[in-house]
């Protein structure tokens, strides 16, 4: 029996809204990560009743624990996206886990229930981010990955950063009830553009040849005069880059049931991924530090803490789009170098902050406005790094990674990477603000950016022709 045809078939399964509900879910995922940031020092000072020489401990804990469990599901959810015939299922049950941890946090009174909610968001971010990201490859395909995730990129690193923003304004004024309210609206929204999405290889069922070629006007063209155009030379050149790209026969049982293994052996997507930790190591450090370091520089409460974030956020809103369409301008290289390379001396200048009234809040804000600047320039190059570089595996061996390509694998270790990033800067950064204090733990982020930078310089984009073999 025919199933009939939905309602709303054409948009439901446009290109628009597709990415957009991607977009929405990968943006409340970091919104809600965020939401609690400036809130969880006195969640645990008022709810948990923790002193106050155990507070910085725990805060850190307990953003780790959300990026723990996204470091360890990710892998996992890569693979069965690439398994799966649909992916709305698995992205709709992400969000299932995601409202669980939301409710658990909003009524949890001690410590292990709201590390397990945090957990619970780290498995939720796992399916969410690898499901749709190759929800989103399925739609717009190889070619125009790049911009696609420059853009969304460039709308959810605002929402993880404006969360705080929104989270310490709205606990001053009304309360835990109104935070999570907040979320408990984002999720509806999620879950009814989720519901109602439709993939584009389900929805061909129900259109015909013409409707497709409407949609599809690049292959209803066909061939153009540009084509003929082509120099002789660029398929030779294609073959002999393709060839770098080879798998050989004879590959491990490991490498043929999880393909992207071998890529991992390529400098550049390593790069790449190093780009992700680091991005992420980045936002976590601010996350985890800036409510704390206001509140012992300024003696700041929640609501003034959480709009300090706003210095960080308003670069990275206003930068982030351009910065995007200059990575798909000009390639990853120029803006992981410049990005990386800036961030070295702004991130040493947040040792000029110092107790005191206004003069030193300006600083302070200035200070965080500098970083987001840089922020919004590192936005992009490493996913679209990655891309390019799995992208060129897959083109030389479709048969060896299959119908669907390595590409969720990739956005799952993508996410895992990522996600140890926001592991690990917490923890690093909460302890050696303990021990060496805020300017000195800013040096120790800080030369973690030149490496990249100089990382960036030899990898990313393939080496420069100096350091090529003659």
């Amino acid at each position: 029996m025919v199933k009939s045809k939905p309602i709303g078939l054409s948009w439901r399964s446009s290109t628009l809204f597709i990415v957009s509900t991607v977009g929405i879910g990968l943006f409340t995922d970091l919104f809600l990560y965020g939401l609690v940031v400036p809130i969880l020092p006195f969640i645990l000072e008022d709810r948990v009743s923790l002193p106050q020489n155990q507070i910085q401990s725990h805060v850190s804990a307990l953003l780790a624990a959300y990026a723990g469990a996204s470091v360890l599901f990710s892998p996992a959810a890569g693979v069965i996206a690439d398994r799966v015939s649909t992916r709305q299922s698995p992205f709709l049950i992400g969000l299932f886990a995601l409202l669980a941890a939301t409710l658990m946090l909003f009524l949890g009174q001690t410590v292990p229930v709201l590390v397990v909610a945090r957990i619970l968001q780290g498995t939720s971010a796992a399916v969410v981010w690898t499901i749709g990201l190759a929800l989103v490859l399925d739609t717009v395909g190889p070619e125009n990955l790049g911009k696609t995730i420059g853009s969304i990129f460039g709308f959810i690193s605002v929402g993880e950063l404006a969360a705080p923003v929104l989270g310490g304004v709205v606990y001053k004024k009304a309360g835990y009830p109104g935070v999570f309210g907040i979320g408990f609206a984002i999720l509806a929204i999620d879950f009814i553009m989720r519901l109602l999405l439709i993939e584009k290889k389900v929805a061909a069922q129900w259109q015909t040849n013409g409707s497709e070629a409407e949609d599809n006007p690049e292959e209803q063209d066909g061939d153009t005069g540009d084509d003929e155009d082509v120099n002789e030379e660029e398929p030779l050149l294609r073959k002999k880059e393709e060839d770098g790209y080879k798998v050989p026969e004879g590959q491990p049982k490991a490498v043929k049931a999880f393909p992207i293994l071998y890529c991992l052996k390529d400098p550049r997507l390593l790069t790449a991924l190093l780009l992700a930790f680091n991005q992420a190591t980045l936002l976590a450090t601010f996350d985890a530090t800036i409510p704390t370091e206001a509140e012992e520089l300024f003696r700041f409460d929640s609501l003034k803490a959480g709009l300090l974030f706003i210095a960080l956020v308003l670069p990275y809103l206003l930068l982030g789009p351009v910065a995007g369409w200059l990575v798909d301008r000009f390639g990853p290289k120029p803006a992981a170098v410049l990005g990386f390379g800036y961030l070295v001396p702004v991130l040493i200048l947040l040792r000029l902050a110092r107790p005191g009234g206004t003069s030193q809040i300006v600083i302070y804000c200035v200070l965080l406005a500098l970083c987001g600047t840089g922020l919004a320039v590192i936005g992009s190059p490493s996913i679209v790094e990655a891309s390019y570089v799995v992208d060129m595996y897959n083109k030389a061996n479709p048969d060896f990674f299959g119908e669907q390509g390595p590409y969720a694998q990739l956005y799952g270790i993508n996410s895992m990477v990522f996600s140890l990033g926001l592991t690990l800067g917490p923890l690093i950064s909460g302890s050696l603000k303990d021990s060496v204090g805020y300017g000195n733990m800013n040096v120790v982020v800080a030369m973690l950016c030149l490496i990249t930078t100089l990382l960036s310089i030899i990898y990313v984009g393939g080496k420069p022709k100096v350091l090529k073999p003659r």
